[in-house]
């Protein structure tokens, strides 16, 4: 072997050790921290969080996923989060926070999914829909003693600034390993929200409408398109949709479904696939949820037939 090759060998060598000498954490994890909450920014609470991450170390890369959750819509962030961690590198960390029972017995935990990500959330349904669609990899409880803001010890009411950020900046800077550093392991099953499956059945496909398009009106469901499928129906098919808040009837009639809204005349309603391929309703130029009082939650459920 000649000279050159023995250094680079040895500098091969060398760099290898360094990555298996490396914590856990700083192989998994990118410096990249999300949040999401339901706080607003009116005041200076998402401001504190991200000033937590930044004390931990200032390299740190923070993003927003969102801080417009309506207030205690746990089910909303819920599908938030789902819809948004898949398209983030792994190791990224994400915080969600919409806590309403925030100080009572619920678990502080962070969540590793199959794919890579890590979410750090109080266990109260947030996790329902992203432990579902990416699976869970490991699941630990937060250990306060060990990963709490020092001198918070006497807060209750802002685990956000004092338990989830500054666990989430200690573990996406590497400070931290994923396993005890974090806290004791949990069964792989997290606090879920019942809700309306995607599903074919009698002629007929259901799921649940988990969020409105705000913006516009339109009503999404969680119907993909592999169940819609299974219908049998065609471009441009009239549908019968029956739209439903627990077993009260709140919408009967029937909607040409095509590809996109120009399809239809202005003000005509409309069945399309939305941005995240999933079944939805809309008026051409208008408000279907607004005209025909429908909204969104795990309550909320649909069915189309032929």
């Amino acid at each position: 072997m000649t000279r050159l090759a023995r250094v680079f060998a040895t500098a091969l060598l060398v760099a290898a050790l360094a990555i298996l000498a490396a914590p856990a954490s700083a192989q998994d994890t990118n410096g990249m921290v999300v949040y999401q909450t339901d706080f607003g920014l009116k005041d200076g609470a998402v401001s504190a969080m991200k000033g937590v991450a930044l004390s931990v170390d200032p390299t740190l890369r923070l993003e927003d996923l969102t801080h417009e959750i309506p207030a205690f819509n746990i089910w909303e962030g819920a599908y938030r989060l789902n819809t948004t961690v898949g398209y983030w590198p792994a190791g990224t960390v994400f915080v969600s926070v919409v806590d309403p029972g925030v100080g009572t017995d619920r678990k502080s935990v962070v969540l590793k999914t199959k794919s890579g990500h890590y979410v750090v959330t109080p266990d109260n349904g947030t996790l329902t829909l992203v432990a579902e669609s990416l699976g869970i990899a490991g699941l630990r409880e937060i250990d306060e003693e060990k990963n709490r803001l020092p001198g918070s010890e006497q807060s209750f009411t802002f685990h956000g600034r004092d338990v989830y950020s500054f666990t989430a900046a200690r573990l996406a800077a590497g400070k931290i390993a994923f396993g005890d550093d974090v806290g004791p392991a949990l069964p792989p099953k997290v606090t879920a929200i019942a809700y309306q499956s995607p599903a074919f059945k009698d002629g007929m496909v259901a799921g649940t409408i988990p969020i409105l398009d705000v913006q516009f009106g339109n009503v999404w469901t969680n119907i993909d398109r592999a169940t819609f499928d299974r219908l049998g129906a065609k471009l441009n098919d009239e549908l019968a949709v029956r739209i439903y808040e627990g077993d009260a009837q709140v919408f009967d009639g029937r909607i040409p479904y095509v590809t996109t809204f120009g399809d239809v005349p202005e003000g005509d309603p409309l069945i399309y696939f939305n941005s995240v391929d999933k079944l939805s309703f809309a008026l051409n130029y208008d408000d279907f949820a607004g005209t025909h009082g429908v909204a969104s939650g795990p309550a909320w459920r649909v069915e189309v037939a032929k």
